[in-house]
């Protein structure tokens, strides 16, 4: 077996916002660096795409604190927010929109110099910055992508699937996986490794995500023997674009115009119903993401939808010119594709979009398994049952740098020969796995079997939720997560996409499990968590906690929170 052998001294795997800064913070600190990525370095996950602000307590549109971004956050967390989490990314985040500023993110100013601040839907201050109403997330990944680009100290590997974390004596010592380009098998010895591989909202039919975000993290941390955290809590997003189809345009982008132009927000009958769910004030717009989701739903469900079932987004008592100013070119794209916005409304409804539960760490953002660390959207903890827009790039630059800071302050011995001869055994698992014997399958079902995943994810585990769906989703994604893994796919002498497909799609049934599992076990309605048929919020909060056992299956217990 040939074979490609690193070693280094910090791992550190995914290469979004959160992956790109811990691999400049550890740096900063003299370690020696590996970031691996199963696409671009750079250019996979969600903070290339994230749009609208970031929210920091700089205080420069008018007074405030960290100390009431704290209590914002725990306020919009629905009682699931891990406090230690929230404080330790609140009090640094003006420090990252500082240091970020520094690789060329160029956020946006007012005249007198300031940085510009606009609030956001749970925040109780103008706190919120951006460098335009679209472009926050690309902005910020490409300054990053420069300060990381051309140190020595840092090494990229694009293309490469890690599909195990090495162990030994209770602790990580590194990974094994592949190239997708030439299919040459990988190991990286680490004295550290740093997960950063973002969410999981590709389980999903209907979402946002970068369609490489199938939860590779919570499997491996999971497997490595990590601490997984209300699985079950998926954030929606609320007014995500469903009719007429459009070509081209993300379909998150009409929150950030909603804001700033007042868009109103219909039910089938033309009439604003937010004051009807959380007493919100027309042409305001503050009620939270989970309230506005639920409120969409609530109105569908009493037949007070739109023709698509969801909502419309009306634009029309906005001027023209005002349009124009506001949408930019955006209003031109709208237009060749037969929406004018000055005549005609558009249609919106719930899209999956963040994952809230996820990898239980500590203020350090070490994992509870020795040498293993996680940041960005993989971890559990800043948002509960509800993220406020705004602080998930927050989250991802501060956890970033703060787990790059610990994992380069300490190193340890390494175990080069052990990663090595575990390579061994992992690729000698993947052949059995990409071809299992005597089953007539192929790989054209693999693409097929994720989309039955997403289907029922979608249908029985999505915003709204009965005991019945659940539990009819649970035993139909158990079905898919068989029939994938009897698919045999042909051997693979180059680019290996269906190769990782496959391993994508066991990923996706299996913590569509944990999600579905979960929310069978949280009779209540908490957040981003809706049943139906238990409406109300438990007095006593609870903390979902998932690991695997032997067998790798799901073992689930609550935890009090304090």
């Amino acid at each position: 077996m040939t074979a490609n052998n690193y070693e280094t001294d910090v791992l550190v795997v995914g290469s979004g916002a959160a992956g790109m800064m811990a691999a400049r913070a550890a740096a900063d600190e003299g370690a020696n660096v590996i970031i691996a990525d199963k696409s671009l370095i750079g250019r996979g996950g969600a903070t290339i795409i994230a749009q609208m602000t970031v929210a920091v307590a700089l205080g420069e549109a008018e007074e405030d604190s960290t100390e009431l971004h704290f209590e914002d956050t725990m306020d919009g967390s629905r009682g699931l927010g891990d406090a230690e989490i929230i404080r330790a990314i609140v009090e640094r985040g003006p420090e990252v929109i500082n240091e970020v500023e520094g690789y060329g993110v160029k956020w946006a100013r007012t005249e007198d110099g300031k940085r510009s601040q606009v609030v956001s839907p749970g925040h109780s201050k103008r706190r919120c910055v951006y460098v335009d109403i679209l472009n926050t997330g690309g902005a910020t990944a490409n300054g990053l992508k420069r300060a990381i680009w051309k140190d020595e100290k840092i090494t990229r590997l694009k293309n490469v699937m890690i599909t195990r974390l090495v162990k030994h004596e209770g602790r990580v010592v590194g990974a094994v996986g592949f190239s997708m380009e030439d299919m040459v098998p990988i190991s990286i010895s680490a004295s550290q490794v740093i997960l950063a591989t973002g969410g999981l909202t590709e389980v999903y039919e209907r979402n946002s995500a970068s369609s490489n975000m199938t939860g590779d993290g919570f499997m491996l941390a999971a497997e490595a023997g990590g601490e997984l955290r209300d699985m079950e809590m998926v954030q929606f997003f609320p007014i995500a674009h469903l009719f007429p189809p459009l070509v081209g345009i993300d379909p998150i982008m009409w929150d950030p115009f909603r804001y700033k132009l007042g868009g109103r927000l219909l039910n089938g009958e033309h009439e604003e119903f937010m004051q009807r769910y959380n007493g919100e004030v027309a042409g305001k717009y503050t009620a939270t993401r989970d309230l506005t989701s639920y409120a969409i739903f609530k109105e569908v469900e009493a037949g007070r939808g739109s023709e698509h079932g969801g909502a419309y987004l009306d634009f029309r008592m906005v001027p023209e010119e005002k349009l124009k100013e506001g949408f930019g070119p955006v209003i031109e794209i709208l237009k060749s594709q037969g929406v004018d916005l000055t005549k005609q409304m558009v249609e919106v409804a719930p899209m999956a979009h963040f994952m809230l539960g996820g990898v239980k760490v500590d203020k350090a953002m070490k994992t509870t398994v020795p040498n293993l660390l996680a940041c960005g959207e993989l971890i559990y903890g800043m948002h509960g049952a509800n993220r406020l827009s705004g602080n998930a790039i927050t989250e991802a630059l501060v956890t970033g740098r703060i787990a790059g800071e610990t994992a380069a302050k300490d190193l340890q011995q390494r175990e080069d020969e052990i990663v090595k001869k575990e390579l061994e055994q992992e690729w000698a698992q993947l052949q059995s796995f990409w071809y299992p014997e005597k089953v007539e399958k192929d790989q054209e079902s693999i693409l097929g079997l994720r989309r039955k995943i997403q289907k029922i994810l979608w249908k029985g585990s999505g915003p709204l939720r009965t005991e019945e769906e659940l539990q009819q989703a649970l035993g139909e994604i158990e079905k898919v997560e068989a029939e994938v893994k009897e698919v045999a796919l042909a051997p693979q002498n180059s680019y290996a996409l269906s190769l990782v497909e496959k391993i994508e799609a066991v990923n996706m049934a299996r913590l569509g499990k944990a999600i579905i599992q979960g929310a069978i076990e949280r009779k209540e309605t908490r957040g981003a968590h809706v049943r139906l048929d238990y409406p109300e919020q438990l007095d006593k909060a609870y903390s979902s906690l998932f690991t695997l056992n032997e067998a790798g299956e799901w073992t689930f217990n609550k935890v009090e929170m304090e």
